[in-house]
């Protein structure tokens, strides 16, 4: 194995190491090298696979293979996902799906399968485990990776580890992923979006200025359509625009935002993969076949979804302090709605409560083609829902929180279906 700061290019096919400038790979002729100068030096990965549900569908069947694929809710949903040859037409993910049945008609549309998603997704962690057990999983089909220390470990470069577990995944799983290799997580994300499908990119500390400078200031994680008009005003479009600002300037103008723009657009991420990552919230919601404005109907169907929410907290042995609605117009507008509780909660009864007086207040004519509720803040159990609490609210209260946790006890015995709320009929 070459030394890792003279590594300088990587076979992904044959994993073959080289210190010098190589057009082709000198042990098995492969063209497919990834190249940079700074190459064995680097150790944060973003792996990303390609086209996830779309390209599982494809191969489990081979009619599809040449065919445009979307993925999603059916045409009152969203895609979930595009295929390649689908996205030359147009649609994307989360696009409306009827959207991009206008643009791409001919495509075939398939009901997704999770079941089937979160089974490959397991394969595929697996493999990442094979490289290194600092893993960041973002999604199903996304995740930081950390190499730092596995050189001597394997006796390669983090690069060439990143190409075999690549190579795995195509060979075991046959589906194929799309790797971004950095020095932190900010720059190894970009990277992975800059070479799609089966791709490789790099970027280093030396090029991190200019390949940042010309971009838009929404591909900096963080800033969105609100935030890059707010920033127009003062005259900031690029990057570059940002680059070429002191970090006082930023700073006193735009206060922390302004501190943490400016020291992303120099390519500077402090962040760590997070091994620990804990999800950050739980929630739950449904697309309507129709769109509905009846206020009786949404409340009865919230009250499902709060069952939902609340029966994930209590498995997880969780519970959430802030309460959040989210609706969707049939104009596809989204309202999102929150309010923080005295005290964490996991009551199904305590959730609806609450988000249902926030739906009261929008739905005041507006037709509405989803709902969906959830909480955040979350937190350990062992806070959640104290008596003094319900004893303050009153007999009802009270009641409310014995009834719901008496069901648990019957439903835990005799399943779901034993017993339920009769607003769930109402």
């Amino acid at each position: 194995m070459p030394e890792l700061d003279r590594i300088t290019a990587v076979c992904r096919d044959c994993l073959a190491e080289f210190e010098s400038a190589v057009d082709a790979c000198r042990r098995c002729g492969s063209e497919r090298l990834v190249r940079h100068a700074e190459l064995g030096r680097l150790t944060i990965a973003h792996i990303d696979c390609d086209a996830f549900y779309a390209t599982i569908e494809k191969r489990d069947d081979p009619s599809l293979a040449d065919k445009p694929v979307l993925v999603g809710g059916g045409k009152r949903g969203v895609v979930s996902t595009a295929c390649y040859i689908a996205r030359q037409f147009g649609p994307r993910s989360a696009m409306p799906m009827y959207k991009a049945l206008k643009l791409c008609p001919h495509a075939v549309v398939i009901k997704p399968n999770m079941a089937k998603y979160k089974d490959v997704s397991r394969q595929v962690h697996k493999v990442f485990d094979t490289a290194t057990p600092m893993i960041e999983a973002l999604s199903l089909d996304e995740a930081f990776l950390d190499l730092s220390g596995t050189a001597k470990l394997f006796n390669r470069s983090a690069a060439a580890s990143l190409a075999h577990v690549a190579r795995e995944i195509e060979r075991e799983i046959r589906i194929t992923v799309s790797i971004g290799l950095s020095h932190n997580k900010f720059l190894a994300k970009l990277a992975s979006d800059l070479d799609k499908p089966r791709g490789f990119a790099v970027i280093g500390r030396g090029d991190a200025v200019s390949v940042l400078h010309d971009l838009p200031l929404t591909r900096l994680p963080g800033v969105g359509p609100a935030l890059a008009d707010r920033l127009k005003v003062g005259g900031l479009f690029t990057v570059g625009d940002v680059q070429r600002r002191s970090h006082e300037e930023m700073a006193l103008l735009y206060g922390e935002t302004g501190t943490y723009i400016a020291r992303l657009a120099q390519g500077i991420d402090e962040r760590h993969v997070n091994i620990d990552r804990e999800a950050k919230s739980v929630s739950a919601e449904t697309t309507f076949n129709e769109d509905i404005r009846d206020p009786a109907k949404l409340r009865r169907i919230l009250w499902i979804l709060c069952e939902r929410v609340a029966d994930s907290l209590k498995a997880k042995n969780i519970a959430g302090r802030t309460v959040v609605l989210k609706l969707k117009t049939a104009r596809f507008k989204t309202l999102s709605r929150n309010h923080k509780l005295g005290a964490p909660t996991q009551l199904a009864e305590t959730i609806f409560r609450e988000a249902e007086a926030m739906l009261l207040k929008e739905a005041t004519g507006p037709m509405f083609r989803l709902i969906g509720v959830g909480v955040d803040q979350l937190t350990e159990a062992v806070d959640a829902d104290p008596q003094d609490l319900f004893s303050a609210m009153g007999k009802s209260g009270m009641r409310s929180a014995e009834v719901e946790r008496a069901m648990d006890k019957v439903r835990s015995k005799f399943g779901r279906a034993a017993i339920r709320k009769g607003r769930a009929d109402a």
